[in-house]
């Protein structure tokens, strides 16, 4: 480590602060714009697909009973709330199907602790477009690297990523877009990083979308409350009794600050094609391909899924009764790709499918291999067949798409289906080809509006 690199790691809060300050819209690549606008693609396509969640009424009601400044609009919903409180139902609502993207820095989700605080921010002080690309990329950059100094121990430990670690990038993202220096954002940093909550047993419940908005909320309470000067302590990272110390069991600060491939952690965002749980995409990959090979689930007697150890605390309810256990099931989810059921569409997830008979049989049959030493979103599948024959496959969730502008295409066609159906298909595409134009607004908030009904 080189001498600047270890003085940075001392004052690993100030220097990310820095770091997120320094973030301009001229000098971020094209690729990293383009890959933020996905991003806000991405999460207002599958915000309008969970903005009918039960989850979403139960805090909507809240919200409004309390009142306040109509400030900024409701994904899905003619209401308008306070920033904070639009903050915390949009975070909810993005993450209320769990079919946001993801990154393995954190690892979590990233753009759903951000976007919801940084787009009612902007639709208050109608901020532009390249103002808006430029805070989200600071705020997703800050966020992976403070999950690259204590990952694998504080998710492993059973704290949620995209609560704790969100909450950062939130502010990050706030701060820059609200024009905060370092020592000011330092503090916003602080100011997050003293709210930041979020737990692992929740899975399956609502309180796992509940953490995104609250990261969301955190963080643009922790920016606003700097701006006005709000004391903290300006190394709360790295402190004794900080949030390193208190929240993982090891602290790496020097990988904050290594540089990612191609220069931007952005570039190894992973967008969902499957609505379940991150960690069920390769078995679902695997049980796709089994399925394209001819194996018929009537002929399988045994199931082996290989697959890293730490999915067994994130994904492995064994006998999931509804739709959301359904997504955190990793019996489940392989024996709905057996099947080939549509694990794409936001109805495979349900208590019919949960509870189906034919279904339970094929997953009570899926044997689990928890291994060291497999890559972090990887599986491997083998299935014995009645007649002693064997057929496997094998898939790495982990590796992100190289062909962005292939991804872009994907990831319209997965708005259309989730957009449309909620604001009809002229909106829809009016909305998609406004984050397409993202740079050129000269007022952000239009997005927000046009995702509202």
């Amino acid at each position: 480590m080189d001498g600047a690199a270890a003085i940075g790691t001392q004052n690993l809060t100030r220097t990310l602060a820095e770091r997120a300050v320094a973030v301009t819209y001229d000098a971020l690549p094209e690729p990293v714009r383009e890959l933020a606008r996905q991003c806000v693609l991405d999460y207002l396509g599958v915000g309008l697909a969970g903005a009918d969640d039960e989850l979403a009424r139960i805090l909507l009601d809240e919200m409004r009973e309390a009142g306040g400044a109509e400030q900024a609009a409701v994904i899905g919903h003619s209401a308008r709330l306070p920033v904070l409180a639009a903050a915390l139902v949009n975070g909810a609502i993005g993450h209320a199907l769990d079919y946001d993207d993801v990154n393995l820095a954190m690892p979590g989700h990233v753009s759903v602790a951000i976007l919801p605080a940084l787009l009612a921010l902007a639709e208050e002080r109608k901020a532009s477009g390249k103002a808006v690309i430029a805070a989200f990329v600071a705020g997703y950059e800050t966020c992976c690297r403070v999950g690259m100094t204590m990952r694998p121990g504080h998710y492993t430990r059973g704290f949620h990523a995209t609560g704790t670690v969100g909450a950062f990038g939130a502010a990050a993202a706030c701060a820059h877009l609200l024009g905060l220096d370092p020592e000011a954002t330092g503090r916003a940093l602080g100011i997050a990083g003293t709210q930041s909550a979020g737990l692992k047993s929740q899975f399956g419940t609502m309180c796992k979308p509940f953490h995104a908005g609250k990261a969301a909320q955190n963080g643009l309470l922790a920016a606003r409350l700097a701006a006005r000067g709000f004391s903290s302590r300006p190394d709360l990272i790295e402190c004794v009794q900080g949030f390193a110390a208190t929240h993982a069991p090891d602290f790496h600060p020097e990988k904050a600050l290594a540089e990612p491939k191609r220069g931007f952690h952005i570039f190894n965002n992973l967008f969902k094609y499957h609505a379940a749980c991150y960690m069920t995409h390769a078995p679902i990959e695997c049980g796709r391909q089994l399925r394209e090979q001819g194996v018929a689930p009537a002929d399988i007697a045994a199931i082996k899924l290989a697959l890293h150890h730490a999915t067994d605390r994130v994904c492995n309810i064994p006998a999931p009764t509804d739709g959301l256990e359904a997504k955190f099931s990793l019996r489940q989810t392989v024996a709905m790709a057996l099947s080939g059921v549509d694990t794409a569409s936001l109805g495979a997830y349900s208590v019919a499918t949960a509870t189906d008979p034919a279904l339970i049989g094929l997953r009570e049959r899926v044997n689990l291999d928890f291994r060291e030493d497999f890559p972090e979103a990887g599986a491997e599948i083998e299935v014995e067949l009645k007649d002693g024959r064997k057929a496997s496959a094998k898939f790495d969730a982990g590796i992100p798409n190289a062909d962005i502008a292939d991804q872009g295409r994907r990831l319209a066609e997965k708005f259309d289906a989730l957009a449309a159906p909620v604001v009809g298909a002229a909106r829809a595409r009016e909305l998609r080809e406004a984050v397409a134009g993202l740079d050129g607004l000269k007022d952000a908030g239009v997005l927000a509006k046009l995702a509202a009904k």
